[in-house]
């Protein structure tokens, strides 16, 4: 196999003169897939030991891009299908959660949620339960090594039939909770032009009786006309990215209104062609219209391009402020959909947080003011 030039995603990188090292501040990742978690170095380690060749794209250090269209697509798929075929194993489920959790304590990561199918692991496992059991074992220990909350959110996909959403939300519902490692939340992801939304509204229906939070991807590759049904029928308190939602402006309002965040992943969305370019991705739309966002990765496998990025698109792309700790604009964790978050300084103590819906979050109002009250009492910036 050749010898990849696959980057280090937690290098520190350097800070700007005069701005602060965004490492150091306290962030939840909300939108992170099990399989796009996991490091460069881990697949082609997993990939040699197991005598697999890599697709040459997999092997490149610039990230993939794709066009958003049935093909662009494809493309990914199958190159996040390369390399998920190489987790074949407990030890290979154990070694992502650790890695995922370890990059994001790198990264002052206070809080992770990751999402998985665990259909797509069970044949090595032994079943669908016992994979999701690896899964909260693992992110248990991880979040007690690491000091990284975790969560877990298993996700159906639009690729499979929603027979098999309702026996994933049977399980997820079995394992909710609110400590470290539970299942906090159920999610829909892959394609969102596949299938009918309307169709898995039985299996978010399951979760949410078990007290989980719905969290489906949608508004990425489709615009307003899909966010309205997902809304309408999934009951979400959160949307995966969302962006979309920004073309419609009575839409985003009562999105707002209803207090669903979004999961906005900048990178993700330009190198899946939603966007050309950063400057296209409406985030300063979406804080206008008072939207409550956090910033996620995605895939970082394939994007090469983790959390504190996200953040960096933030701040230099949209000027978004990064003051120091106990100056105006000093981050605080505020409510999302209404389930509690941890209350504190950037500096400050952090308490577990509960429900699957928190954020580090760009709260209401417009991107150049610093501080804005939250529902609360608290206060919260930008960055």
């Amino acid at each position: 196999m050749a010898t990849p030039a696959v980057p280090n995603l937690t290098a520190p990188r350097p800070t700007p003169a005069g701005r602060r090292d965004l490492a150091t501040l306290p962030k939840a990742h909300l939108h992170l897939h099990f399989t796009g978690a996991m490091r460069p170095t881990t697949m082609v380690d997993m990939a040699r030991a197991q005598g697999v060749r890599l697709p040459p794209h997999l092997l490149h250090i610039d990230a993939a891009s794709m066009p958003a269209d049935g093909r662009g697509w494809f493309r990914f798929q199958r190159a996040y299908d390369s390399a998920r075929h190489l987790v074949r194993s407990e030890a290979a489920m154990r070694r992502l959660i650790r890695e995922a959790a370890e990059d994001d304590a790198a990264e002052g990561s206070v809080r992770m949620e990751i999402q998985a199918d665990p259909t797509s692991y069970a044949p090595y496992v032994g079943g669908i339960t016992p994979a999701l059991e690896i899964i909260i074992d693992e992110a248990r220990a991880a979040s007690r090594d690491t000091g990284v909350d975790i969560g877990v959110i298993v996700a159906a996909s639009r690729m499979k039939h929603p027979l098999d959403a309702r026996t994933l939300a049977r399980l997820a519902a079995s394992f909710a909770g609110d400590g470290p490692g539970d299942v906090v939340a159920f999610g829909l992801s892959n394609d969102e032009r596949v299938g009918s939304t309307a169709s898995f509204a039985p299996a978010f229906r399951i979760a949410r009786r078990a007290g989980l939070v719905g969290v489906p991807h949608g508004g990425e590759l489709l615009g307003p006309s899909s966010v309205r049904e997902v809304v309408s029928t999934l009951a979400p308190a959160r949307l995966g990215h969302g962006v979309r939602t920004s073309e419609d402006p009575d839409l985003l309002n009562a999105v707002v209104d209803a207090g669903i965040a979004l999961e906005v992943c900048p990178t993700s969305n330009v190198h899946l062609g939603v966007y050309t370019d950063f400057s296209q991705v409406p985030l300063p739309i979406l804080l206008s219209a008072g939207a409550t966002v956090a910033l996620a990765a995605d895939d970082p496998l394939l994007f090469r391009s983790r959390l504190v990025a996200q953040y960096e698109v933030a701040r230099d792309v949209f000027g978004l402020s990064d003051e120091a700790p106990g100056r105006p604009g000093a981050l605080l964790y505020r409510r999302v959909a209404g389930l509690a978050l941890a209350q504190g300084g950037l500096e400050g103590r952090h308490r577990r947080l509960v429900g699957g819906a928190c954020g580090v979050v760009f709260v209401r109002g417009a991107p150049t003011a610093q501080t804005t009250s939250t529902t609360d009492g608290s206060h919260a910036d930008r960055l």
